[in-house]
């Protein structure tokens, strides 16, 4: 049973330490907070880059529920999430451009060419009457210490940064739950910290007025769970044919099966940091069925796996697919073994 225990607990810390953001979900604070602005000075290893006053909601006070004049909602994870203004604008505009971040740091400096996942969970509040289609978060290598309340310019910060720019054409505008932003990227060995909010001007902000209130005119997210995680570099040789070999599809569809999509990220994350390299993808089917149907069933198949690529980031530039039906079987097509083999999806790596 001692064995057990230990086993589990050395997993739970593995797992957990993956995540180089420190105080991911703000939990670790001084002080239970008196008043929904305490979050400078207060949530460990957090701190906000200018004078706007970021908040912070922890289930220990009054302000997380009965107070918070934002609206209530439950932690994404745990006891405690921040919340930020992103666009204000009052019946006399007298805070132009005014702005909250959030800015934390990392556990460790990011390696040099290694492929991180990004995740960020935020919840548009009950009470702010427009949702953005934009936001970001900048990795720097310095903190930020602005004395001011405004958007922050990243090109007079005069400190190397790289912003991660989350767009969703249809408005960040869930309310009732958390929307989880995600994207890979590459490091370039100088990221420390982190800072995340709205870095366009007002004049710059497009929005959505999703609420029933006319003033003022503000866009307020809450924030919880970040995470930054090195993903195992994956390598493909180029020039040579290779199998999904956990690629599902319902009988007779071309919908990619939700949990069955590991190898496409996996292509995916390999791809995006070689921009010079183009993929081919092959659609092929067993022998069952009509040529005409396996013909038009393994091209759809071989687009449905294209589209996912492009829909995450690729270059529709780099992709090319084709279906070939059952012209080129892997194995005889006389048992039902046999014909799963043959019904698969290739892919080819080229350098241009």
């Amino acid at each position: 049973m001692r064995f057990v225990i230990i086993f589990f607990l050395l997993t739970s810390i593995v797992m957990t330490s993956q995540n180089l953001v420190t105080n991911p979900s703000f939990e670790e604070a001084t002080f239970c907070p008196n008043k929904h602005g305490d979050f400078n000075n207060n949530v460990k290893f957090w701190s906000t880059p200018t004078n706007g006053t970021s908040d912070y909601f922890n289930q220990c006070s009054s302000y997380f529920s009965s107070k918070n004049p934002h609206g209530t909602q439950k932690p994404h994870d745990k006891k405690a999430y921040a919340g930020i203004v992103t666009y204000y604008e009052n019946k006399y505009n007298t805070l132009k451009d005014y702005r909250e971040y959030l800015q934390g740091e990392l556990k460790t400096r990011l390696t040099k060419g290694q492929v991180y996942q990004l995740k960020i969970r935020i919840s548009l509040a009950d009470k702010a009457n427009f949702a953005l289609d934009q936001l970001s978060l900048v990795l720097l290598e310095e903190k930020l210490r602005l004395n001011n309340e405004t958007h922050i310019d990243l090109q007079n910060t005069k400190q190397k940064h790289k912003e991660i720019t989350f767009k969703y054409p249809a408005f960040f505008s869930v309310k009732d739950n958390w929307m989880t932003l995600e994207k890979t990227f590459v490091a370039k060995g100088f990221e420390s910290f982190i800072c995340f909010g709205n870095f366009k001007t007002d004049a710059n902000t497009n929005m959505v007025k999703v609420g029933k209130n006319f003033l003022p005119k503000e866009s307020y997210y809450y924030v919880d769970n970040i995470s930054v995680t090195p993903i195992k570099n994956s390598s493909f040789k180029t020039n040579k044919k290779h199998v999904f070999k956990k690629l599902l599809f319902d009988f007779d569809k071309a919908e990619l099966i939700n949990n069955s999509t590991t190898e496409l990220d996996k292509l995916y994350n390999y791809v995006k940091t070689r921009p010079k390299l183009t993929i081919e993808i092959y659609g092929h089917t067993d022998n069952i069925g009509t040529a005409k149907r396996n013909q038009e069933l393994s091209l759809q198949r071989a687009k449905s796996v294209a589209f996912y690529l492009i829909n995450k980031g690729l270059n529709p530039s780099q992709i090319k697919w084709f279906g070939f039906g059952a012209k080129f079987p892997i194995a005889k097509n006389d048992s039902q073994n046999n014909r799963t083999q043959n019904r698969r999806v290739e892919f080819k790596l080229f350098k241009n």
